[in-house]
């Protein structure tokens, strides 16, 4: 049997290489193609997660399986070149938030059935989170109750993993916003107090126990934790590492434990390092990552209007202001203001909601014509620095092709050094 390489994720930072981990959260191929191709030449592993909401039993919004997922990302890495040997695949928040409308055994049932799924896929970084209320109770549940459903749901992965596998490392811990993003704007976050930090620890160690699954619980790797870290629609909260201090205090603790830090997307790269050597040692970051693609397709939508004007039906702006009027749900709760505000909402939130639309058709269709339109060809430099001017300067030096493919996974490639560089000292 083999090991976990993320078992021994908390002695990293006391050895020679990488102190953390990035975890690329997204189901879109090209940011999952950039990121591995940036990771390729490191000494890391590539992490990539999928959440409840995006691949389930039931397709979620990609209309992926746990076993499609596996399939999409092992496809992507054999045109890359990427070996499967350094690929982790993980699930997050696992639990019954996509079903919380029903009765909490009918939730639990199919969570059950996904965690099942995940993990007799080969998943092996697997958070469990049942924090959230079902039909007819408290939004939030307390504790003991939250880790009573953790621990079920640990024991159907421990039963459907391949047993000849690599054995599955376990995220525990809830205090971050609901999968899809917080409801209302940020104006403000309290971090998780270092006491609620080890309740949290304690309460999943004695489900575990109870319920016979001493060994699991050996393999959890991380605690989910607020440390002051946040986006909303037109905001970022910046790390405060003062502010976090007491929180850091108690992770020694917690052997054998690192924090889990959710929503650091839009941190600088010296606050995600400083996250990284205070013990948040797995950096989650999804929509910053689409919000960088996004703004290079809307660049490059820009320059073949300038070089090409009139030759598409419509522009790729216009396409996708379409397709998410015409289908509001992943949007229209999470955007307030009058009609022009959410309008630019739509487009360049920082929460990002328009990721949830580019595996629609129409998207896909207006994607490809953009694409297609622009071919290969080498665009003028001038409108690079007009339309993507973060990318001029490598195009200008000769170290990026002025090509719309190569600009478009550039533009991901550089959110995701950020990354490598907070993690590899």
């Amino acid at each position: 049997m083999t090991t976990n390489s993320l078992h021994s994720i908390a002695a990293w930072r006391g050895r020679p290489g990488p102190s953390g981990i990035p975890s690329i959260c997204t189901a879109h191929p090209m940011v999952i193609e950039a990121a591995m191709r940036a990771t390729l030449p490191t000494a890391l592993p590539l992490l990539i997660e999928a959440t409840c909401n995006q691949v389930n039993q039931d397709g979620g919004y990609t209309g992926m399986t746990p076993a499609d997922f596996r399939r999409f990302v092992e496809d992507i890495a054999a045109r890359t070149g990427f070996p499967l040997a350094r690929l982790i695949l993980g699930g997050d928040h696992l639990g019954p938030n996509p079903w919380k409308h029903l009765p909490a055994d009918q939730a639990m049932a199919k969570a059950e059935v996904m965690i099942r799924d995940y993990a007799a896929a080969g998943f092996t970084k697997l958070h469990l989170d049942c924090s959230m209320g079902c039909l007819g109770e408290p939004v939030a549940l307390d504790d003991a109750e939250t880790s009573a459903r953790a621990a079920r749901l640990a024991a159907m992965a421990e039963a459907a993993r391949p047993k000849d596998g690599i054995p599955p490392v376990y995220i525990i811990g809830t205090e971050v916003p609901v999968p899809g993003g917080a409801l209302e704007e940020i104006e403000g976050l309290e971090v998780t107090g270092p006491e609620a930090a080890l309740t949290t620890f304690a309460v999943h160690r004695d489900a575990f126990a109870a319920a016979g699954l001493a060994d699991a619980f050996s393999r959890v790797i991380g605690l989910v934790v607020q440390p002051g870290v946040e986006f909303g629609n037109h905001n970022v909260v910046d790390f405060d590492p003062e502010g976090a201090a007491a929180l850091c205090a108690a992770l020694p603790a917690m052997p054998g434990l690192v924090y889990e830090a959710h929503s650091t997307d839009y941190q600088t790269r010296d606050a995600l390092h400083a996250l990284v050597q205070d013990g948040f040692a797995i950096l989650k970051v999804g929509p910053g990552l689409t919000f960088a693609l996004r703004e290079a397709f809307y660049g490059l939508d820009a320059i073949a209007e300038e070089l090409f004007p009139g030759r598409r039906v419509q522009t790729l702006r216009a396409a996708m202001e379409g397709v998410m009027l015409a289908a509001p749900k992943n949007w229209d709760k999470y955007y307030h203001g009058t009609d022009a505000e959410r309008a630019l909402q739509r487009h360049f939130s920082y929460s990002d909601r328009i990721r949830y639309y580019w595996p629609e058709p129409a998207a896909v269709q207006a994607v490809t014509a953009l694409f297609d339109l622009l071919g290969d060809r080498d665009l003028p430099e001038t409108l690079i620095g007009q339309y993507l001017g973060g990318l001029y300067p490598d195009v200008r030096a000769g170290r990026l092709p002025p090509r719309a493919r190569d600009l478009a996974l550039a533009a991901v490639d550089r959110v995701t050094q950020d990354y490598i560089a907070a993690c590899v000292d």
